[in-house]
């Protein structure tokens, strides 16, 4: 203990030991000491040498103090001390003062010891997950000091360490429950662990995100009051950008959670803007980066339009055009807000078309674009305000037909009124101005409201403007060609370049695609004569771009000639350009165009930036027109009047083929519609057939019970003749016999009742088979599938002609069952039971004539089919004798109800006769008697 104590501060017990030394002693004090206290005590005094001989500590007692982690963690206070030393020797962290001149030599060598003692330790990758392990420990000095070592790990060896980290089990969501922790210093040391573990690696972004971390971070924020919060919401809004960056995977599940809702309260800024602290700024700077993360115009254009109408559905766009017209906001977070609605806007018709709708409030209030058109005109504005301007015009008028036409109505005379300042007021104010900025911005804004909007480029051939008092006005279009051919008078301050090339940019987009543009700038012989002296001048480094964009101009009054102009034909400027320039010297000084550097920068991105305002030269829109017309330039002029006539030939051909195909696919997509309407219809059919089927299928049920009902009847009719046909008591025997004419009758009613329902339903069916007959033949020419169905509905028809059969077959055994019942009512001894038979003779008969009509019903159905053709015709005669048929069942049923009243009547008589004579003491016939007078009957 003396020796530690002389380590650690106290008076040495002998010889003053090295560093070195020291901590040599100390290192075998930690392999060799046995008890726990002896082992923490020189933990302790490594951890108090380890800032300042980080090199002996970090080569001596790394090993040592792994072993430590591994066999001691159990005891939290030596597991703290290891990992604190670790820490102290791995991480970069400078304290002591030093010299400016020392600072930046010492600094890298710490970074360097820093890296190598980092590679030593996790050359063995068991050694990361023993740290990553002691985690779960919740003792605040085992977390703590893990988290640390952790991230001072990955700032030195970030790759390593992540892949580590990424096969490790569980290590992400290890590192992901810290957020949970509720220390505030350890959860805020974890979103700086994460923040590390997260850069430039996707894989570690995806986990992290689907660990719920986008949750987690929201709810920090929320927590810490959004932007008034301090330096833990500007680490978890760094935290978001770096798993949302360049990651689409978790930008579309930032989307589909529904967290850029969530963002709305961000922006929700006060009516008092005068406090705004550096930390409430930075975070105000990191939110917006957030929705400018997910509507960069470098993501896939279906994701954007999702986002864009998320944000427009949730009102962020609403919060965001408030920060754009409030006051007191500071210029930078002004600047920012404006680039942030330009890319929520950019390209969504909704958005834009909102966004045409914010009023400044000023008095009167005044529209969003007039007021920022002001600030980007006025050269006493910050120039990154102007260029942010300039990109929100851009983007408002991007694939925004109808915003062009707006901004275009203002430049013409019937549309200005005297009283208001109106966008085309400012850009003409702008175009026409004495600062060059000013010239370049109006004519990059103007060119955008042309932008594949030809309509417009006519349009703005009709604007005229008064020059000076008493002279007539002049077109748009010639102040501008006036304006570049005076290029020396433009700026005394030596700016001139940025003017032309300005006034350049709006005329090649100007009358690009647009003959009638180039028959007006033709139509000047000035306009020619300049831009041919200017290609072919010898000028210095500074006049080439101006050369190149001359060339550029010239060549597309070549390439949309309409040769309506005698003097200015395609072949004329093409001998012009040889005469004049020569061909090899026009095409050199075109390429000069996409050789400058603001070209390339330009090309990148849509939002116009440059490091200072001369260098604000190029378009990002315009390098695409470039590209587009560079090669068609230069082979238009290469080509001979024979070469571009056969080309005006194929394209003509081309063209017409394209109609041709036009014409073709539109008939493909018809017919796709009526085959799909028409499958659709095979679809309703084949249903109704399955339905007719099962409706069959029960139909046939019946007519096996039908015919089982009439197999009983027989058995019972022969039972009832066997019965007869012995002795049997009168009384018993005509009880019997009125028994079974009464079933009798009720099952000859329930046979005509079936009868007609049968025929009900075979009138039905016959209408359903001429439906789909009808539909068939419509079907017929759209689809080969319907001979299936047609091959189904002559199997019905065949069905239902089967079934006709079996009712007439029913039919006749209904006679059968008539004349047996006839001809046991023979056997009554009254002289009723004459009238009984003429009674069951007359329903016989009845029968007959209603089987005759059935039978006229079938024959007149048979016709009705051979008429198929005369539709309207047969539906009229089928409805007339169906309405007949119905009216002589229902007389038919009439006159059974009558018999069957008759009957009971009989019966009723009979019964009553029966019993006077029981009373009169009269003697019923025996058995025997009725057996002789039954084959008395027989023999007469």
């Amino acid at each position: 203990m003396n020796f530690l104590r002389g380590v650690i501060g106290g008076q040495p017990a002998g010889p003053q030991l090295s560093g070195a030394e020291t901590i040599q002693k100390l290192c075998d004090r930690v392999a060799s000491s046995t008890l726990l206290e002896d082992r923490r005590d020189a933990v302790r005094a490594l951890k108090s040498l380890s800032k300042k001989y980080r090199l002996e500590v970090g080569t001596q007692a790394m090993g040592h103090l792994i072993n430590i982690l591994q066999t001691d963690s159990s005891d939290s206070e030596i597991i703290g001390y290891a990992l604190d030393t670790l820490y102290n020797v791995i991480s970069s962290d400078e304290e002591e003062e030093q010299d400016e001149l020392e600072e930046e030599s010492s600094q890298k060598e710490a970074d360097d010891l820093g890296a190598q003692l980092t590679d030593a330790l996790i050359n063995e990758q068991d050694n990361v997950t023993l740290i990553l392990s002691l985690l779960e420990e919740f003792d605040f000095h085992v977390r703590w000091p893990a988290v640390k070592l952790i991230t001072a790990l990955l700032k030195n060896r970030r790759g390593p360490v992540q892949g580590i980290i990424l096969v490790s089990p569980m290590g992400v969501s290890r590192l992901m429950d810290l957020l949970a922790d509720s220390r505030e210093i350890i959860r805020n040391d974890a979103l700086l662990l994460l923040l590390q573990l997260t850069k430039g690696n996707a894989a570690i972004q995806k986990i992290v995100a689907f660990e719920n971390a986008f949750e987690r971070l929201l709810d920090i924020i929320s927590e810490e009051e959004n932007g008034d919060g301090g330096i833990v919401v500007e680490d978890c809004l760094l935290l978001l950008l770096s798993l949302l960056k360049n990651n689409s995977s978790n930008q579309n599940f930032f989307k589909e959670g529904s967290y850029i809702q969530r963002m709305k309260p961000w922006f929700e800024v006060g009516d008092d803007n005068s406090g705004w602290s550096a930390q409430k700024v930075t975070n105000l700077h990191l939110m917006l980066q957030m929705v400018r993360v997910m509507v960069s115009p470098m993501n896939s254009p279906g994701a954007i339009s999702s986002c864009q109408k998320a944000m427009y559905h949730c009102s962020l766009l609403q919060q965001l055009c408030s920060i754009l017209m409030a006051t007191g906001v500071p210029a930078d977070i002004l600047t920012e807000t404006i680039n942030t609605v330009s890319e929520v806007i950019r390209g969504s018709q909704d958005n834009q078309d909102y966004f045409a709708s914010v009023n400044a409030p000023s008095n009167p209030p005044r529209p969003a674009i007039v007021v920022l058109l002001m600030s980007m005109v006025n050269e006493r504005q910050p120039f990154v305000l102007r260029c942010a301007v300039l990109y929100c015009f851009q983007s408002f008028l991007y694939k925004n037909h109808k915003g062009q036409e707006e901004i275009v109505s203002t430049l013409l005379p019937s549309t200005i009124e005297t009283n208001s300042i109106t966008a085309g007021q400012l850009l003409c104010g702008g175009l026409f101005s004495t600062d060059s900025l000013s010239n370049w911005y109006a004519a990059v804004a103007l060119s955008h409201a042309l932008q594949d909007n030809l309509a417009q480029k006519e349009q703005l051939l009709r604007v005229q403007l008064a020059t000076s008092v008493g002279t007539p006005p002049i077109s748009l279009l010639q102040q501008c060609t006036n304006i570049l051919s005076q290029g020396d008078k433009i700026d005394r301050r030596g700016s001139k370049a940025q003017t032309r090339v300005g006034l350049l940019i709006l005329l090649c987009s100007w009358i690009s695609s647009c003959p009638i543009a180039v028959t007006h700038f033709l139509n000047n012989q000035a306009n020619v004569s300049y831009l041919t002296g200017q290609i072919s001048e010898n000028q210095g480094e500074e006049e080439r771009l101006v050369q190149g964009l001359c060339a550029l101009l010239l060549g597309i009054c070549i390439c949309y000639n309409d040769d309506s102009l005698e003097n200015h034909t395609k072949e004329r400027l093409k001998q012009l350009i040889e005469k004049r320039i020569g061909k090899e010297n026009f095409v050199e000084k075109l390429g000069f165009i996409s050789k400058q550097e603001q070209y390339s920068r330009a090309s990148l991105l849509p939002q116009p930036t440059g490091p200072a305002p001369e260098h604000m030269l190029f378009d990002h829109q315009f390098t695409q027109l470039v590209k587009e017309l560079e090669a068609v330039v230069t082979k238009s002029v290469y080509k001979s009047s024979e070469e571009e006539r056969k080309e005006e030939e194929v394209k003509k051909a081309l063209e017409q083929h394209d109609s041709i195909m036009t014409q073709y696919k539109d008939l493909i997509r018809e017919q796709d519609a009526q085959i799909t309407e028409l499958k659709e219809q095979v679809a309703s059919l084949s249903s109704q057939t399955e339905q007719m089927k099962l409706t069959m299928s029960q139909q046939m049920l019946q007519m096996q019970q039908h015919k089982d009902q009439y197999s009983i009847l027989k058995l019972k009719l022969e039972k009832g003749n066997q019965q007869t046909a012995g002795q049997v008591e009168e009384a018993h025997l005509n009880g019997m016999q009125l028994e079974e004419l009464g079933r009798l009758r009720e099952q000859l009613q329930e046979l005509r009742s079936h009868n007609a329902q049968m025929e009900a339903e075979l009138t039905d069916r016959d209408a359903v088979i001429r439906c789909l007959n009808s539909e068939k033949a419509q079907t017929m020419n759209g689809l080969e599938n319907n001979a299936q169905i047609l091959k189904e509905l002559e199997a019905l028809r065949g069905r239902v002609e089967s079934q006709s059969a079996q009712i007439s077959q029913l039919q006749a055994e209904r006679e059968d069952l008539l004349k047996t019942a006839a001809q046991s009512a023979k056997v009554a001894v009254d002289p009723a039971a004459s009238d009984l038979q003429g009674l069951l003779t007359a329903q016989t008969q009845e029968s007959e004539r209603l089987k005759e009509e059935v039978r006229r019903l079938a024959e007149s159905r048979a016709g009705m089919q051979q008429q198929l053709a005369s539709v309207n015709s047969t539906a009229a005669v089928l409805e007339a004798d169906r309405t007949k048929l119905q009216e002589e069942l229902t007389e038919s049923k009439k006159e059974q109800d009558d018999l069957l009243m008759l009957l009971a009547d009989q019966d009723q008589k009979i019964t009553t006769l029966k019993n006077r004579l029981k009373e009169l003491g009269e003697t019923i016939e025996d058995e025997d008697d009725l057996d002789s007078l039954d084959q008395c009957d027989d023999d007469d």
